[in-house]
């Protein structure tokens, strides 16, 4: 029997304060094997990094997926001492990233949505450049605070329109090669020859700047393109696609650019410490903080019909005629 009037229904309406939202997905089941042996260290390194480099305005959300004690333990310890860390959602079985992450997506209302796994390292001012380009580039969905030459390559048909009809689209020295080769590094591959390495793709709206694609192990979003997400649960824990269904291509359906900034402002770490990732943090640790959230303008998203040219174009201007369009654009070795 209930007795009274529950206090909500005459304040019904959620407000929030942040404007910010980072999402972690964590899955160290051991600490055993080769390959997770390394694992606690190296999210120690991300989530201090983290936290040394978001403003106040920022809300931090870890999901603990299939994890260890150790590493539970650890999470819930940090919840304790930082305030930021305001969600922790625990999971005995490994639910997949994308299952994981929309847990979490689905159901908080900040405007911006930054989506990391656990083995990356934010670097100072990260935040403040990435929301940049979302106040420079009102069309932008997706920003990612690494660069990649090879971005372009990836769900990127309403960039590819936007830079070739409403902006302007050209090849730009790469500002920090130095990021371009640590993630080279980080997943021990030979992902990029020299011409990557000196030049990058570029958009520009006049004024301002940003290099086209991104990758998605960090990447912030702006929540209405996971409107046009599938709504079925996926079915992968990892790879199979579900990354690009579920997060790469909705926000290029939805008509909003895929971008990342001009200079390299994290690093993916793998699963291997070195000794500079302890010098690194250290120096971000001791480091001022003083960043204020930008006002985010409202998106001005591409129409559908756009997006759907900037898809016709893109298989004929990145692949079939991608070496004869590069050329027109200056660059005329193999891209």
């Amino acid at each position: 029997m209930r007795v009274g009037s529950n206090p909500s229904k005459s304040n019904y309406k959620i407000e929030i304060e942040s404007t910010h939202r980072v999402i972690l997905s964590v899955y160290i089941p051991n600490l055993e094997e080769d390959y997770f042996k390394d694992s606690q260290l190296i999210f120690k390194y991300c989530i201090e990094s983290l936290l040394a480099t978001i403003h106040e305005k920022t809300r931090v959300s870890i999901v603990i997926n299939g994890c260890c004690k150790e590493i539970a333990d650890m999470i819930y310890d940090y919840q304790k001492k930082f305030h930021l860390i305001d969600q922790v959602f625990y999971t005995k079985e490994n639910l997949g990233k994308i299952n994981a992450i929309y847990s979490i997506v689905k159901s908080n209302l900040e405007p911006l949505l930054t989506i990391s796994d656990a083995d990356v390292m934010f670097l100072p001012n990260w935040q403040k450049e990435v929301e940049t380009v979302f106040v420079d580039f009102p069309e932008a969905g997706m920003v990612s605070p690494v660069p990649s030459s090879k971005g372009f390559l990836f769900s990127t048909a309403s960039t590819l329109y936007y830079g070739l009809f409403k902006g302007k689209i050209k090849f730009q020295k790469v500002k920090d090669p130095e990021g371009l080769i640590n993630f080279q590094t980080s997943v021990g591959s030979n992902l990029y020859q020299k011409i990557h390495l000196e030049k990058y793709l570029v958009i520009s709206n006049g004024l301002k700047e940003a290099v086209v694609g991104c990758g998605h192990f960090v990447a912030t979003f702006r929540k209405e393109v996971f409107e046009f997400a599938p709504t079925k649960v996926c079915q992968f824990r990892v790879q199979m696609g579900s990354e690009v269904s579920y997060l790469d291509d909705p926000n290029d359906f939805s008509g909003h650019l895929r971008l990342a900034t001009l200079g390299n402002y994290a690093y993916h770490l793998g699963n291997s410490p070195q000794a500079w990732m302890e010098e690194r943090l250290n120096e971000i640790k001791a480091g001022t903080n003083n960043i204020e959230a930008l006002a985010i303008p409202e998106s001005k998203p591409l129409k559908k019909w756009q997006f759907k040219t900037g898809t016709f174009l893109s298989r004929l201007l990145f692949s079939k005629f991608r070496r004869q369009y590069f050329r027109y654009l200056g660059v005329n070795e193999p891209y």
